[in-house]
């Protein structure tokens, strides 16, 4: 949780995670491909169910400084992939086996919609490089929140 500072939005309730126990919102497992030209490593990234302030639990989100496209395939779990281009948010509902196609130049987010943990393999190109710092600069254009049994995108302000 304290690798997520400056993405939920109540921020208050982020402290208060933090402070009762800092826990894991996601892990991942890395490929020992070089992220270098003409490779593509490949990640596997597991998302936990929860929410903080009533936004659901996320990965980071970056943009490729070298805008290349990257797939995802969901592995296990419900999730969503939330893209951003600075001007357009798109959305991907994300159940094993949905192949998620990131365009060039988008910034993009995986979302944990579900009650279980929710897990997706990545492949990028190894030039791309990430950008986090880009999302904290210009948001990702909505923001997921759970409603009872389901969640909806919210404007990125609120």
């Amino acid at each position: 949780m304290s690798d997520l500072e400056g993405l939920f939005l109540d921020h208050a309730a982020w402290e208060a995670a933090v402070a009762d126990g800092d826990p894991v919102v996601y892990r991942v497992q890395s490929s020992p491909v070089p992220e270098t030209p003409r490779e593509l490593p490949q990640s596997i990234t597991t998302i936990s169910a929860g929410a903080t302030g009533g936004e659901l639990w996320m990965t980071k989100g970056h943009q490729h400084p070298d805008p290349q496209g990257e797939i995802y395939l969901a592995l296990h779990g419900t999730g969503g992939l939330l893209m951003f281009d600075g001007d357009e948010h798109r959305w991907l509902d994300m159940t094993p086996g949905t192949i998620g196609y990131i365009p060039p130049g988008w910034a993009h987010r995986s979302v944990n919609v579900g009650d279980d943990a929710y897990s997706f393999l990545a492949v990028y190109p190894g030039s791309a490089g990430h950008d986090y710092g880009w999302v904290l600069e210009h948001g990702m254009g909505a923001r997921a929140y759970r409603t009872g049994d389901a969640f909806e995108l919210r404007p990125y302000g609120g």
